[in-house]
């Protein structure tokens, strides 16, 4: 187990901390890095994986960090019922390399796939599919826990434990191994249908009528247009393709998984170089380069999912002043509450080339979790917008009065005030964290700055 003092941040690389990192690599290292989080002038640990929360989740300022990358072992895999053990270090890369052999992938997946399986349930993350599939937690049978007592439970699904820890983001212990059951497919690629929407009431028309037909869907929203123009899209949704959809030559390896990479972003980039002009630009070159309509295009699993996966380290791009990105969702019902928040960040003209509209499906229980049956938005936006924190607190307030929440997974700068107002079982999760850890071993920059 190694163990050295290192300047931690999240994805968006606005706010770093000094922590001790121990990287623990069995359980028993893990536990006896636990033990050490909570001697005298110890200020507690957090488990972190691989750094893609975006805020402050898996940082610990003054205290540990345990980096859980080392637990990084696939156990079993049953290739008849599509059930896998694994260790919480695993990555999601690693269970599709390992997995789709077999036939089988991932339930859920995110943008992209260098999140570990620990990661996952911690922030309990969704993906294209959560309208008709849910969180990944809901896709978790079981998994081990390593609580603050130094004891590893074994906690399954549907029970109060359970459901505390789906998207607290680490704070009720260390998550060791999991058990997950998978998803059935016939190849590696995805059947593709592409269209655009002239505005938001028009991508929100067609997301409504045909999205069941669909297991995923989601759309890349231009967030500087403006006018009757407000809110045009690139919707994508798709199918994991069948065998007899494949071109002769792409059967005789149906599963083959070959994500492929450009360079990395390179270590400076200029300040200012994502601004409004650039950025309005690459977005009329998006949308206008997207077809109108094209059904059926086969693209490689990372394409329709990670594409933004091929630039390693494409966090770079916004600068050393990193950047913010925000989600929220309002419920069905609040169609009027979007509107006037995508109208307030187009009249602002805030500089966002990653912003993307989706569905969500029934609430999962999670505690903590974040999604609810109605419409999700992020966006990415540079840290260095002038008046961004006061405008973010202000688009706050617009989704908590509508009975929405923002994504602790992504947020860097909540004030804790909000928390109660958009997640209502708060007071419950509190109150168990107290039992289960009344020292509050487990700590975070985030839990300090929302008093969780």
């Amino acid at each position: 187990m190694s163990v050295d003092t290192v300047s931690v941040t999240g994805w968006g690389r606005t706010a770093p901390t000094t922590t001790r990192l121990v990287r623990p690599r069995t359980y028993e290292e893990a536990a006896a890095a636990v033990r050490a989080c909570g001697t005298l002038g110890a200020r507690g640990g957090i488990a972190r994986g691989l750094g893609r929360a975006y805020g402050d989740a898996a940082q610990n300022a003054g205290g540990s960090v345990l980096d859980m990358t080392g637990l990084n072992r696939v156990h079993t895999v049953d290739a008849r019922t599509g059930v896998v053990v694994c260790e919480a270090g695993v990555s999601l890369h690693r269970l599709m390399e390992v997995l789709l052999p077999l036939g089988w992938f991932v339930p859920v997946t995110p943008g992209t796939r260098y999140v570990t399986v620990g990661g996952a349930i911690g922030a309990d993350i969704h993906g294209k599919n959560h309208h008709g599939s849910g969180s990944f937690c809901r896709h978790v049978l079981s998994f081990e826990l390593l609580t603050a007592d130094g004891e590893v439970r074994t906690v399954p699904a549907g029970t109060g434990l359970f459901d505390a820890t789906a998207g607290a983001m680490g704070l009720t212990g260390v998550i060791l191994a999991a058990t997950i059951q998978l998803l059935p497919v016939e190849t590696s690629l995805m059947s593709v249908d592409t269209e655009r929407a002239t505005d938001l009431d028009d991508l929100m028309a067609r997301l409504t009528a045909t999205d069941h037909r669909y297991r995923y869907s989601v759309a890349w929203i231009d967030l500087l247009a403006r006018g009757a123009a407000m809110g045009r899209s690139v919707l994508t949704r798709g199918e994991h393709a069948p065998l007899d959809a494949l071109p002769a030559r792409a059967r005789r390896a149906p599963l083959a998984f070959r994500p492929g990479r450009l360079p990395a972003a390179p270590a400076f980039v200029p300040e200012g170089l994502l601004g409004r002009s650039s950025v309005g630009l690459f977005n009329e070159l998006w949308y206008r380069r997207a077809p109108r309509s094209r059904v059926g295009e086969l693209q490689k699993l990372s394409t329709f999912f990670h594409p933004l996966d091929g630039v390693p380290h494409w966090n770079r791009i916004y600068g050393r002043g990193g950047f913010v990105q925000y989600q929220f969702v309002v419920g069905y019902g609040q169609e009027e509450t979007l509107r006037r928040i995508v109208r307030r960040i187009s009249e602002r003209r805030c500089p966002s080339f990653l912003a993307v509209l989706k569905r969500f499906g029934e609430g999962d229980p999670g505690w903590l979790s974040f999604p609810l049956p109605g419409w999700t938005l992020a966006l990415d936006i540079p840290a260095n917008m002038p008046g961004l924190g006061a405008f973010l607190d202000e688009l706050d307030e617009e989704v908590a009065g509508a009975d929405g929440r923002v994504y602790l997974a992504k947020d860097a700068r909540l004030r804790p005030e909000m928390l109660a107002r958009m997640y209502p079982r708060l007071a419950e999760f509190r109150a168990l964290r107290a039992e289960l850890d009344p020292g509050s071993l487990f700590t975070s920059d985030l839990s300090r700055r929302l008093s969780l």
